[in-house]
């Protein structure tokens, strides 16, 4: 998990596809988010499907939603 700033990245597996390029992904602490696309994943046409495991960078004042970074 590394901090900067106000966001935190945290490494998790999506769990189910939802409209609108909106994913529930399974952080590896067990939560369970709703996460969207960060506008370069979004620009470059970047598919994701359930059991990808991502990046997800989150801030401190939502723990409950955050945005993916990176597919690995």
């Amino acid at each position: 998990m590394k901090n900067q700033g106000d966001l935190t990245s945290v490494k998790g597996v999506v769990v189910e596809n939802l409209p609108n390029t909106m994913f529930r992904v399974k952080l590896d602490d067990g939560r369970v988010i709703l996460a969207s696309l960060k506008g370069t994943l979004r620009r470059r046409y970047v598919r994701i499907f359930p059991g990808d495991k991502v990046i997800v960078e989150m801030t401190k004042y939502d723990e409950d939603r955050g945005r993916i970074r990176q597919v690995l």
